[in-house]
């Protein structure tokens, strides 16, 4: 499905999933000054937490949202979507010209 066309007030309330019926890590669209994608973080029976792209950048912001605010996404999303959402993210230091790490020393 792509990008949803119609805004909430518009959408057929038989249509509108419940809150909990999400689960952590659900890829979705929300509704905030047009529909964007975003992952489900928490849900409850009246709303849910999500991460999502605010904006064309690649930064994002978290946001509680209602129901009708929210439907299902099937459109992959490189900056939202993780394989393992249990899996730690890591970092690797920056390693200068002279071989050292940026952080300071040498290259183990």
């Amino acid at each position: 499905m792509s990008t949803p066309s119609i805004a909430p007030p518009q959408r057929d309330p038989a249509d509108v999933a419940p809150a909990d019926s999400y689960q952590k890590a659900d890829p979705v669209w929300v509704y905030r000054d047009g529909w964007r994608a975003g992952v489900i973080e928490a849900a409850s029976p009246r709303a849910v937490t999500v991460t999502y792209r605010p904006g064309s950048h690649r930064g994002t912001g978290v946001d509680t949202f209602t129901a009708s605010h929210v439907t299902s996404r099937a459109d992959e999303d490189p900056t939202l979507d993780r394989g393992d959402t249990n899996k730690l993210a890591t970092r690797k230091p920056r390693i200068g010209h002279d071989g050292a790490f940026a952080m300071g020393g040498p290259t183990p």
